[in-house]
C-alpha cells in the first residue's frame, strides 16, 4: 500500500510540475537561473552553518576587473542587528553585506559587488532558501558599519537577504511579474 501510494503522490507531482509552466532546459545552471525569484515571506527555520559557508563560497568566486576582488563580505546573524537593517526580516534570517573597497576618488566597485551578491542569491537560491538584494537598506548599514565590523576602506554596496522558504512557495504565486522579451530586448543583425 505504501508503495502505490508513493507511486500516486510521484505522478502527481510530475503532472503538476508540467502543466504548471515549469519548463526544464536540461541544464541544471540555465533551470535555476530561470526558476530563481525574490519572496517576501519567510519562515523562521535558521539557515544553517553549513549553506552559509557555501554562499560565501560563491561569493568569493564572482569575477571581478582585473581579479581585484573589491570586496568584503559581512555574515549578519545577530537578530537585533539584522532587524535594525530590514525591519521585515524575522528569526533564522542572515543578512550578507557585501562592501566594496573605496578607490582613490571615493567610489567603490559597484558593479563587481554586484556580480558577487549575484553570485550569491543564485547559491541561495540553489540550496533551497530564500534570497532578496536590498539596496535602500545599505544607508543602515553604514551607519552601522562599526557594529558590523566592515573594515576600515569599505563602503557597503548591497545586502543580501537569506532565509528558508515555505516549500510550498514558488515564483508562479510569489514572484513579480517580468517583461516580456519582446518589451525589452532588440536584435542587431
Amino acid at each position: 500500500m505504501k508503495t502505490r501510494s508513493f507511486i500516486i503522490i510521484a505522478a502527481l507531482i510530475i503532472v503538476v510540475c508540467q502543466t504548471s509552466g515549469a519548463q526544464s532546459t536540461g541544464n541544471p545552471v540555465i533551470d535555476q537561473l530561470l526558476s530563481a525569484w525574490s519572496p517576501r515571506e519567510y519562515t523562521t527555520s535558521p539557515v544553517t552553518d553549513q549553506q552559509i559557508d557555501l554562499i560565501i563560497k560563491c561569493g568569493i568566486k564572482a569575477p571581478s576587473a582585473r581579479n581585484n576582488q573589491p570586496w568584503h563580505f559581512t555574515v549578519v546573524q545577530n537578530e537585533a542587528l539584522v532587524k535594525e537593517i530590514i525591519p521585515t526580516a524575522v528569526s533564522g534570517n542572515v543578512l550578507f553585506v557585501i562592501s566594496g573597497k573605496e578607490s582613490e576618488t571615493g567610489t567603490t566597485p559597484d558593479f563587481d559587488c554586484g556580480l558577487a551578491a549575484q553570485n550569491m542569491f543564485i547559491a541561495a537560491s540553489s540550496l533551497g532558501l530564500g534570497g532578496r538584494l536590498y539596496g535602500s537598506p545599505v544607508a543602515t548599514a553604514i551607519k552601522l558599519r562599526d557594529s558590523l565590523q566592515i573594515p576600515e576602506g569599505f563602503k557597503p554596496v548591497i545586502i543580501l537577504r537569506t532565509g528558508s522558504i515555505e516549500k510550498a512557495a514558488d515564483a508562479s504565486s510569489g514572484a513579480s511579474p517580468r517583461k516580456a522579451p519582446g518589451e525589452i530586448v532588440n536584435y542587431v543583425k
